[in-house]
């Protein structure tokens, strides 16, 4: 794989949401049908349509990356690109711009679209493991990682049996990783899971129920929502320390990183970082740690 420099995409670079549209339906004429010109005359897509989003993410990672099969089912989390390939940068400059197959990292929460590892297997040619307590998801997850020759080798999907942990269960004695990260689910309920929904399509103009980014149960609410997902998870690394060199996870509520990073001092890390992360009006942070 030519890690990291197809498509002029440098590891300091982050994707453009300024998209070459004419370039980007050349790699897949599927996308075609959703590319109309925007009220400022250039071309876009309508970012409330699920299906509109699905294509421009497909077209994103075979012009960038080559990655033929990709898909999500029906209901799933539709990732949007550029945000999670800037994660991957963001780690990547954590431990300084490594790459092979022997930096290994754990994906926490995979999903069926299982992006992350294959951005970062893409990008700089890291081995993953990815960790998903879904089972639909988990299955839908290795039959695309072995539908792409181009990551296939560089992924191994495993299924959490436990919603309880994160590393319990899927690190193996004597495994070390360099990297551990996670898009935990932030809301605590269904409730306020779909209250947070109409949110956002109140703010894209939409009007139907779908969201564009989808969503099963488990990948937008757990009991006591991001901060008590990611409270178990560091209580939690402190049993791996000697396996893990960086712990990371996305914070999308700033409010939480005080609390965090209270029990990140009581849990006796030894350093910890806080990496912010924006793409178009969206804010997020990283939060990183080590014994």
């Amino acid at each position: 794989m030519n890690h990291a420099t197809k498509a002029g995409l440098h590891p300091r670079n982050r994707f453009n949401t300024r998209y070459d549209f004419p370039q980007l339906i050349a790699c897949s004429p599927a996308l075609a049908v959703f590319v109309k010109p925007n009220a400022y005359g250039s071309d876009s897509i309508d970012y409330a349509d699920p299906q509109a989003v699905k294509a421009l993410n497909e077209a994103l990672l075979r012009q960038a990356y080559g990655v033929e099969q990709w898909d999500i089912p029906p209901g799933c989390l539709c990732p949007p690109i550029p945000g999670r390939c800037d994660y991957i940068h963001h780690l990547a400059d954590l431990i300084g711009v490594l790459r092979g197959a022997d930096v290994r990292v754990l994906d926490i929460g995979t999903g069926a679209s299982c992006i992350y590892p294959i951005l970062g297997a893409c990008a700089y040619g890291w081995s993953f493991v990815g960790a998903e307590v879904d089972a639909a998801s988990w299955r839908w997850a290795r039959k695309m990682v072995a539908a792409n020759p181009v990551v296939a080798g560089f992924i191994d999907c495993r299924l959490q049996k436990s919603a309880q942990h994160c590393f319990q269960g899927i690190i193996q004695k004597g495994e070390r990783f360099h990297l551990t990260m996670c898009n935990p689910p932030f809301h605590t309920s269904a409730a306020e899971a779909a209250a947070g929904t109409q949110r956002k399509q109140r703010n894209l103009g939409q009007k139907s129920s779908a969201l564009n980014f989808g969503g099963k149960a488990n990948e937008l609410w757990c009991p006591g929502g991001e901060l008590a997902f990611i409270r178990r998870m560091i209580a939690e690394s402190t049993e791996f320390a000697t396996q893990c060199g960086w712990f990371t996870t996305l914070v999308s509520k700033s409010d939480h990183l005080a609390p965090l990073q209270k029990t990140l001092r009581q849990a006796q890390a030894a350093e910890v970082r806080i990496i912010d992360m924006a793409q178009g009006q969206k804010k997020s942070r990283i939060l990183a740690w080590r014994f």
